[in-house]
């Protein structure tokens, strides 16, 4: 736990000085949303914050260190391709909150390192719900970055929604290797048109491209870029990190900031996800489609349905 630090800061009521460090540009999907949480966070005046982008992950432990030693007292980003280095910095600075995305889970031998990921499992199957609706081959293509839990919980709720629709959609998945690499995962995408695919499952930036200039549909993750493609994009599963951020914006005011798994702040019922307006699609998608859609919203934020959490690696079917 991080007390006088703090607990000093908390009665100073003053800006949190806050560092974003990131391995992929700021208008990548994931990564957006981190940075867009913490400019509202800075406009109500929680936190000072600066940032660091496209940084590798051998160069990511420097980094870290460099802004904890200028005085950042919360340190956010994502360290899936550096964690042990990363858990190694926040060692050497236990005064500094750190918030990290990973597949790994925190440690209470350091206090002072948070987990979390986006768990928007929830708005993915729904999201699922009205691509099984609305493609007319049954043949649904998914175009992934890697095939880690974060990708892979988001891909299996989509498939089961999916199947809600029609139990025997076909589904191929391909990953590209990459969390920022467009062309490759656009070309990846009019190979699974050529396959027989009328709707795409765009995880990646670059797969929306491809779909619409093959004239298929499409289904949004992590940000709603509906008005960037109108005829294409059907609905996004979109997730809102200012619940992740507030929350340890405030464990820190309090001094009280420990080691945690703030994923579940990314569900549903903690304002974490949400299904994106249909926007030019209203009126378009069958009714009995979004009549489930939005039964299953309103269980899944009550409690009375869970959306399955698988973290296998999804395979095509």
């Amino acid at each position: 736990m991080i007390g006088p630090l703090g607990a000093t800061r908390a009665m100073a009521a003053e800006p949190i000085k806050t560092a974003g460090v990131y391995t992929v540009p700021v208008e990548q999907q994931w990564v957006s949303r981190i940075h867009q949480a913490a400019l509202t966070a800075q406009a109500r005046g929680d936190i000072a914050y600066s940032f660091s982008e496209n940084v590798s992950n051998t160069d990511y432990a420097r980094v870290l260190r460099e802004y904890a030693e200028a005085g950042n007292t919360l340190i956010i980003g994502e360290v899936f391709g550096a964690e042990q280095e990363a858990r190694e910095v926040a060692a050497d600075y236990p005064n500094v909150a750190f918030l990290m995305g990973s597949s790994f889970k925190e440690d209470a031998a350091l206090p002072n390192f948070a987990v979390f990921d986006n768990y928007i499992q929830d708005a993915s199957y729904l999201s699922g719900i009205i691509a099984g609706a609305m493609t007319e081959t049954g043949n649904i293509g998914m175009v992934g970055g890697f095939p880690i839990p974060e990708v892979n919980r988001l891909m299996h709720a989509f498939m089961a929604g999916a199947r809600e629709m029609n139990a025997d959609i076909t589904f191929q998945v391909s990953f590209i290797g990459s969390w920022f690499d467009p062309p490759k995962a656009k070309e990846t995408a009019f190979a699974m048109i050529e396959n027989g695919a009328d709707m795409l499952y765009a995880e990646r930036f670059g797969v929306s491209d491809a779909a619409k200039e093959k004239g298929v549909l499409a289904i949004g993750n992590v940000i709603d870029t509906q008005a960037e493609y109108p005829d294409t994009v059907v609905a996004s599963a979109i997730w809102h990190f200012e619940p992740t951020l507030d929350k340890a914006i405030a464990e820190v005011q309090a001094g009280s900031f420990t080691a945690a798994d703030y994923g579940i702040y990314s569900f549903m019922n903690e304002g974490g996800a949400s299904l994106a307006p249909l926007g030019t699609f209203e009126g378009k998608v069958p009714e009995n489609a979004m009549e489930l859609v939005m039964k299953r919203q309103a269980e899944i934020k009550s409690g009375d349905f869970v959306v399955e959490i698988n973290d296998e690696e999804p395979k095509s079917s």
